[in-house]
């Protein structure tokens, strides 16, 4: 089942990169008593994620910072290393925090993994944005098939 606005986020544990390498980052430390923003990439350097997608929130942080949001985080089924280092190629500093989802559990848990197996790219997670305000979903965008609708644009209603 997929989850939806007004949902809770359910348990689950990301890595990022820390000063000594990958520590985890539970779902209640990123989600409870904040503000977030948080989308998901089929993949780390990827065209379109590194294109249009993860820019998009890195060129907007000043204006998403000043809507009340505590965190934006990106998430992909890729491992803390590739993360860290698309993070450093896109130059996200401390604007976007980089969670791995390496075996791609919180995107099942969420009911938004994608079944790439027949294109020789393993089960990831689909490309989706969201709000999440004290670990409860306002605002969800899933986008099918196309970037689309979970862009920082759309997601922060900055169009």
């Amino acid at each position: 089942m997929t989850i939806k606005v007004g949902d809770s986020m359910p348990q689950g544990t990301f890595k990022v990169m820390g000063a000594e390498g990958p520590k985890d980052v539970s779902s209640d430390e990123l989600f409870k008593g904040k503000k977030v923003v948080l989308f998901s990439v089929p993949g780390a350097f990827t065209p379109t994620c590194s294109k249009q997608h993860l820019p998009s929130y890195v060129n907007n942080f000043d204006k998403i910072k000043a809507q009340g949001v505590d965190t934006i985080a990106c998430t992909a089924v890729n491992d803390v290393f590739v993360m860290d280092a698309w993070g450093k190629d896109q130059k996200t500093g401390d604007k976007v925090t980089m969670l791995a989802d390496g075996d791609g559990e919180y995107a099942k848990k969420l009911g938004l993994e994608l079944d790439l197996r027949g294109k020789g790219l393993g089960v990831r997670g689909k490309r989706w944005s969201m709000v999440v305000n004290n670990g409860k979903v306002e605002k969800l965008n899933i986008d099918e098939g196309k970037y689309e609708v979970s862009g920082a644009e759309a997601t922060c209603g900055l169009n």
